[in-house]
């Protein structure tokens, strides 16, 4: 009789693979009182739709299948945003104690991001289907990274995910916080150089040419500075393709070169790191990020020398990362982590002394917090410092730029004025 049972249980991966074929159908139905409702349910057809909504005292009208949309119909992208608001979302219902299949449901159908609305609904299926969460969303690496994953498995091992998944949810809040702080300070002064170079290449393609055959037609000198500037306007006429395949050409190259080789990205990481003011805040936000990272996963349970291996990506530095992996060789072989820190010579004393105070008390997880919450203050400051001298000084170039170019075109004009 057992083994009559044993043989009719699939095993774990053939009920993924049957929960994962599941189709959604879109419905409409009649209640008991008449009453016209609609939704949606994932079934393998629609026989077994309609006899959920009979189920339910509904009489169904329309059953029919999900149609792709024409155009994007794997929808937009899931960005770090999406998964930081996930987070807390399912943090939040999980410490309501909501449970998790549910959970995933509830937050699948209220996403508007057809793609990562599919995302966490094919987790929710991998979880029915026998998984544990730290594994169900191991099919997902770029959305949720190793660092997650573990942080997750910490928590399942530990018995307290919903606290875990709290400070995962902080974690990923505050992080993508400081970036866009980042990406909003430098969008403001990156379009409005965009725009004042359009502006010249418009003006050199189109107004000079004319200017420059009136002075041509009236037969006078040109003052040097009008010179200059129908130089260029015969120099981008004749070889705009020149120049516009150098700035592809050289962007491209930069990328390629980043992406392929390693000194090269080591150089352009440490190139930026000196960079004024830049520099500044990139320093600050590996540093706010190195600590915020490293106490959530030492307060989540995993060992100090594991917790290291998922800080090293985290930091968004080849620089500060490169510098982890090396202290979690000398942390492994029995060296202290404020000593280990120190021989990078890229961590603050005062870091270098709070990780220490912590390592002596036992609470190196407050400590980093600490550490974090200091620098991530930092950022901000110098964030809206860069912002603030960033707006003088791009109407100063936009002056110098598009206000040189019209003073050297009118010139020639005050001086035939004044020969008249």
């Amino acid at each position: 009789m057992a083994a009559a049972t044993a043989k009719n249980v699939k095993p774990i991966s053939a009920q993924r693979a049957e929960v994962s074929k599941l189709t959604t159908y879109d419905w409409i139905a009649l209640d008991k009182r008449g009453k016209r409702m609609k939704g949606d349910m994932a079934a393998k057809n629609a026989s077994l739709v309609k006899a959920e909504l009979r189920r339910q005292g509904m009489n169904p009208q329309t059953v029919k299948e999900r149609g792709k949309p024409l155009f994007g119909a794997s929808g937009s992208s899931v960005q770090p945003r999406d998964v930081a608001i996930f987070s807390r979302q399912i943090a939040t219902m999980m410490a309501s104690g909501v449970p998790m299949v549910q959970s995933f449901e509830i937050i699948a159908d209220g996403q508007k991001n057809v793609r990562f609305k599919n995302m966490l609904t094919d987790v929710k299926q991998t979880i029915e289907g026998g998984a544990a969460l730290h594994e169900a969303l191991g099919k997902y690496p770029v959305q949720f990274d190793e660092l997650y994953r573990n942080l997750v498995h910490a928590g399942e091992s530990a018995g307290v995910l919903d606290t875990v998944l709290d400070t995962v949810a902080t974690y990923k809040e505050r992080t993508e916080a400081i970036k866009a702080k980042i990406k909003k300070a430098m969008f403001y002064p990156v379009m409005v150089m965009a725009v004042a170079f359009l502006v010249c290449v418009i003006m050199l393609l189109f107004v000079v040419p004319v200017f420059a055959q009136t002075f041509k037609d009236a037969g006078t000198s040109l003052p040097a500075p009008t010179q200059v500037v129908v130089s260029m306007s015969e120099f981008m006429k004749s070889y705009w393709w020149a120049l516009l395949i150098g700035i592809v050409g050289g962007v491209s190259a930069l990328i390629f070169f980043k992406k392929r080789s390693t000194k090269f990205a080591h150089f352009l990481d440490r190139f930026l790191l000196k960079f004024p003011v830049i520099g500044n805040i990139l320093r600050q936000s590996a540093l706010a990020r190195f600590a915020r990272t490293l106490g959530v996963t030492f307060r989540a349970g995993v060992p100090l020398v594991e917790a290291m291996d998922a800080v090293s990506g985290a930091t968004g530095s080849i620089v500060y990362g490169d510098a982890v992996k090396q202290m979690r060789e000398d942390v492994a072989v029995g060296h202290q982590l404020q000593l280990s820190m120190r021989q990078t010579g890229l961590f603050p004393n005062m870091m270098v002394q709070m990780v220490g105070i912590g390592e002596e008390s036992g609470a190196l997880d407050h400590m980093l917090f600490k550490v974090a919450e200091f620098y991530e203050e930092e950022v901000n400051n110098a964030v809206d410092t860069l912002s603030s001298l960033l707006e003088p000084l791009i109407m100063v170039i936009l002056g110098v730029l598009v206000g040189g170019m019209v003073i050297a075109l009118y010139l020639p004009i005050f001086k035939l004025a004044s020969t008249v």
